[in-house]
């Protein structure tokens, strides 16, 4: 199927924009094979130092012979997503061990819960515990004892972090090897039911509790379609994962299977042999745009804004707002994942899953297939499902048709002719609009403003029944310079609510909202941000504001002159505690948004 032109076009726009910085980055991988660190160059001491602990695997190590791989991993038992992790390393030695290699853990991240900090203080230091696992994942990688890396990673900033680091490390090859979501628990929509209610004072928090707790209920990634499993969908859209391992529950033999092959695949891709697929090659500009599409046929999380401008950047790849809207005008939704839809990651697995999604794709010639993956043969290798025949671990094509269709569709009859993700400009700087979860008659609001500095004090607003109006909401100082860009989680159930009353409401914010965001229309991201005089900075309550999706605008609706010559409000003393201070260095050195609000990329100089 030949590529769909505005894919093709993007492609190459996005080649042409890099072309001085991928050869770069290319160049510098090459190095780093040719004469970078690695086991051979380092002394008796360090090679001693770095097998001191192998047990069993030492006289291999120190022999040289074998492929040694590094695992990365996120694992800690408080993340549900990242508990099944606590005995892959044991079991992923075995595996090596069964392909003639070792393997050894070459470190640990962090792994932070959006789902704890919502609406806490420490929700400011999720966007850069990215680059802190990124950081974390090169000190891992710069000990030069391996040939090979696993990472062990799921949830938000974590792959999106372990690919930053990766990716510096690019000459080695590299797999991604997830855990898979929680069986389904109460469905979504009633958790949000319950959410609402709680917001309007009509149930109290035990039966709130008790809704939260049914929906988040045992290990496995939490099972609406967020950042999370975004991050897996982009996995398979790249070629990192062993094909159709992204959303195989824990604790099944189907998900040893995977993980087993992924370990003995890794050798295979060294580069030593004659199949070499380092990292820094896999994710080129085609990897980069097929993760763009998957993100929109799919109606993912608009946390990937940032995070794939980021990943980009880190393998020497320019790719901005402009190309990831141009594609969503493009690329049809198929996918309807709660909170779009009803079902669930379960849901959309046992209906076709990602076989079926990148099947449509390929065959609309809206993703490329000639991508270099893990797997062995392009993208074609993930349109098959994962199965298990007598025991051994095979792979059958994947289903021709949908096995739900309020789940997923085909190209040619999709939930929404656009993949639902508008850049949206204007005299209010530039942002991210994710229509796909919104009532089309919803994607114009034009409303007076309502300024806030955090999401709490629209929340007391709220309470005090201040909001019983048509209202656009506005919440600075929520950039990644101002306080790190928290999600906003807090502002969903009441401006639902205030949606449901029959007003016009519109979020406009600085801020992030990611997988969750909703049904209420929401530009974010804006950029620039309200602290150094980004034009939010000058916004006033009453001021009235145009938020238009279908034209692309956002816009005060004031003389340009008047507007422009306003004297940018203060922004909020910063506050210590919860480590925040901590990251004094990250908020002052983070970029633009649309770059992807990286002070690590910003300070290297990609």
């Amino acid at each position: 199927m030949r590529l769909h032109p505005d894919v093709e076009a993007v492609t190459a726009r996005v080649v042409a924009r890099s072309a001085a910085g991928r050869q770069r980055y290319l160049d510098l991988i090459a190095r780093e094979q040719d004469r970078g660190l690695n086991r051979s160059a380092l002394s008796c001491s360090n090679l001693a130092h770095g097998f001191a602990a192998a047990e069993g695997d030492k006289p291999v190590i120190r022999s040289g012979k074998a492929f040694n791989i590094g695992i990365v991993t996120a694992y800690n038992d408080m993340l549900s997503a990242h508990q099944p992790y606590g005995r892959y390393p044991e079991q992923m030695k075995l595996f090596a061990r069964e392909a003639g290699a070792t393997a050894q853990v070459a470190g640990g991240v962090p792994a932070m819960c959006d789902g704890v900090t919502q609406g806490q203080s420490s929700m400011e230091l999720s966007l850069f515990s990215r680059d802190t696992i990124a950081l974390s994942a090169a000190v891992a990688l710069s000990h030069a004892m391996f040939e090979g890396v696993a990472m062990l990673g799921i949830c938000d900033k974590i792959v999106p972090g372990l690919l930053i680091g990766g990716l510096r490390f690019g000459h080695l090859p590299t797999i991604f090897v997830p855990a898979g979501p929680m069986p389904s628990g109460l469905p979504n929509k009633e958790k949000q039911r319950i959410r609402q209610l709680y917001a309007e004072g009509k149930v109290g928090e035990e039966e709130l509790l008790d809704a939260e707790a049914a929906s988040y209920h045992s290990p496995g990634t939490c099972t609406f379609y967020g950042t999370a499993n975004s991050n897996q969908m982009m996995m398979e859209l790249m070629g990192l994962h062993m094909p159709g391992a992204a959303f195989v529950n824990p604790g099944t033999k189907l998900r040893q299977e995977l993980t087993r092959a992924a370990v003995h695949r890794l050798p295979q891709i060294g580069w030593n042999g004659n199949d070499y697929r380092p990292l820094g090659r896999c994710i080129d500009e085609k990897a980069i745009v097929n993760a763009a599409v998957g993100l929109l046929a799919t109606g993912g999380s608009t946390n990937h804004a940032l995070h794939i401008p980021a990943i980009a950047r880190a393998a020497g790849i320019d790719f901005d707002w402009e190309d990831l809207d141009q594609l969503s005008a493009a690329v049809p939704l198929i996918a309807n994942v709660y909170p779009s839809g009803q079902g669930d990651v379960n849901h959309f697995h046992a209906a076709g899953g990602m076989a079926y999604v990148i099947g449509e794709l390929l065959q609309a010639g809206l993703a490329h297939a000639d991508i270099l993956t893990v797997a062995g043969h392009g993208l074609g290798d993930y349109a098959k499902v994962p199965t298990l025949e007598d025991e051994a671990l095979a792979w059958r094509d994947g289903p021709a048709q949908s096995g739900d269709s309020s789940m997923l569709r085909p190209v040619s009859a999709p939930f929404r002719p656009d993949g639902g993700m508008r850049l949206v400009q204007g005299n209010l700087g530039r942002g991210t609009f994710k229509t796909s979860a919104v009532d089309p008659s919803r994607w114009t609001i034009e409303a007076p403003a309502r300024v806030f500095h955090d999401q709490h004090e629209v929340n007391a607003a709220f309470k005090a029944g201040e909001l019983d109006c048509d209202v656009v909401v506005v919440v600075r100082f929520q950039g990644a310079k101002a306080n790190g860009m928290p999600e906003l989680h807090k502002l969903t159930p009441p401006l639902g609510v205030l949606q449901d009353k029959g007003f016009k409401v519109a979020l406009v914010t600085d801020g992030r909202m990611s997988g969750a965001s909703g049904k209420v229309p929401a530009a974010i991201h804006i950029s620039p941000e309200a602290l150094g005089g980004g034009p939010l900075a000058r916004v006033r309550d009453g001021d009235m504001i145009r938020l238009c999706a279908n034209r692309g605008t956002i816009d005060v609706l004031m003389d340009e002159a008047e507007f422009r010559a306003r004297e940018p409000v203060a922004a909020p003393v910063e506050e210590d505690g919860t480590g925040r201070e901590l990251f004094a260095m990250f908020r002052q050195n983070a970029d633009a948004a649309e770059k992807g609000a990286s002070p690590v990329l910003a300070a290297a100089g990609l």
